[in-house]
């Protein structure tokens, strides 16, 4: 039995990761993966659904060229189901065809070993791969998630689509339902409805994007609107059932029905550990099924085994997985680097997107923080004017959440152009935590969005400060 400093179960993002740092340090590390080195963000997830929403966003704006001015009239357009099939060529070029030889080739050449194929856990120590046995001194789970498929009467009698399976297919459908409005779920929607697909979408909680600022959401919902998907809010499917052209019904809980050609499944992920052993070792996963980390990324009562990545339920994202690897790769090397989650930035990638970071006011209240908020009309921004953003009913907002007794910035959320990246701004403040009356002095360049933080800032340094 070949015996390695560190065995990682999943060579997704975090996985690659952590992996790839050993090996750069010179440590002897095994990679074991059954499906594609990368995970699914690079084939099946951030890449295509990001290049699809492009192409989408092209196509509107295109649209309007005559009112940017960068035509006298509108430009003819091909038909739609001509545009998806440009759009689905540049996705599968973006994601390498879902081909991983590339990124496997790498991290072999930084002297990982690759085993193609899953893992279970034998007992302290050793991995059971195959008919293989491999040892190892600390072990890293970072397996992932998968989608949740929900129970409902008959599913299995429709054409029905998961968020991976989506994102792969080259079929344009002649109609969507969509079960799930969190970032998934919208960024599909708005996906499709950009190339003409008629799109409902069924989210059972009053609002979209989960526990988000409740405004914001609602700002959320109207950029879908806008965009054309009819977005139905505080309902559930009850029940689905195949139509006569092989379309599905679904029947809902207002005792409405929508028909669609097919349906796509986004109502969340579940952490990915079964079969992997975990009992062998002692440890049972959390609820949902998620490994429980302490502050190190250590899997709890466990000296020599770690988690990073959608594993732990903490930070699903991709940046959320590479943070957490970068704190397990430093803790392996011999650091003792404690991970910081106040400060992941959340993102929806539609047009506009919603990002947000830190707290929610209904999260910092109910944590028993004194909340000062402060909102910014992001169309009243001369950049949006010039950028033609102004005019559109859901040019956006930021709302920002401060701690008062201690003036600092703990939270912000927005809708706006290109806010995925302005809200990098608050990210920093939160993780430094900045004075407010600091935040309230920093000069913007004119004109951009980023200018939104002004106003409510300096409200909120006036709210703080001593009379």
């Amino acid at each position: 039995m070949q015996v390695f400093d560190v065995v990682v179960l999943g060579a997704g993002s975090a996985g690659e990761w952590v992996a790839g740092g050993i090996a750069d340090q010179g440590g002897s590390v095994a990679l074991l993966e059954k499906l594609r080195v990368g995970g699914e963000c690079p084939y099946v997830a951030c890449i295509p659904s990001k290049a699809m929403l492009r192409s989408a966003q092209a196509r509107a704006q295109a649209r309007h060229l005559d009112r940017l001015g960068g035509a006298s009239a509108a430009p003819g357009l091909d038909p739609d189901r001509l545009a998806f099939a440009a759009a689905v060529r540049r996705r599968d070029e973006l994601s390498h065809g879902r081909d991983d030889r590339g990124a496997a080739g790498s991290i072999v050449r930084r002297g990982v070993s690759l085993v193609r194929g899953a893992g279970r856990i034998a007992g302290p120590g050793v991995i059971v791969s195959g008919a293989s046995e491999i040892g190892y001194r600390d072990l890293v789970v970072a397996t992932g998630s998968g989608p949740v498929i929900p129970s409902l009467d008959g599913l299995d009698t429709v054409p029905a689509w998961t968020s991976d399976q989506a994102l792969s297919a080259a079929e344009c459908p002649a109609s969507l339902l969509v079960l799930g409005g969190g970032a998934v779920g919208c960024e599909l929607a708005q996906a499709y409805a950009g190339f003409g697909v008629p799109v409902t979408l069924v989210e059972s909680a009053g609002q979209l994007a989960g526990h988000q600022d409740a405004r914001i959401a609602a700002d959320l919902a109207a950029v879908l609107r806008g965009s054309g998907v009819d977005v139905r809010l505080g309902v559930s499917v009850t029940r689905l059932a195949a139509t006569a052209s092989r379309s599905a019904r679904a029947l809902l809980s207002d005792g409405t029905a929508v028909e669609a050609a097919r349906v796509i499944l986004a109502v969340g992920r579940a952490p990915a550990t079964a079969g992997l052993g975990l009992a062998a070792i002692g440890v049972r996963p959390g609820e949902g099924g998620a490994l429980r980390v302490d502050d190190h990324c250590r899997v709890e009562g466990q000296e020599h085994v770690w988690a990073a990545g959608d594993v732990t339920g903490i930070a699903p994202y991709t940046h959320g997985a590479n943070y957490q690897a970068r704190v397990v790769t430093e803790n392996l090397l011999g650091g003792s680097r404690a991970a910081d989650y106040r400060a992941i930035p959340r993102i929806v990638y539609t047009e506009p997107p919603l990002a947000s970071v830190g707290l929610t006011e209904a999260q910092a209240r109910e944590a028993g923080t004194d909340v000062l908020t402060a909102t910014a009309d992001v169309a009243q921004m001369a950049r949006a004017a010039t950028d033609g953003a102004a005019d559109r009913a859901a040019a956006g907002r930021l709302v920002l959440t401060a701690d008062r007794a201690r003036g600092v910035l703990i939270g912000a959320a927005a809708v706006g152009p290109r806010a995925d990246d302005w809200i990098c701004e608050a990210a920093v403040a939160i993780r430094a935590r900045v004075p407010l009356e600091v935040l309230a002095d920093v000069v913007h360049p004119f004109p951009t969005y980023a200018q939104s933080y002004e106003v409510p800032l300096r409200e909120l340094a006036r709210a703080v400060r001593p009379a």
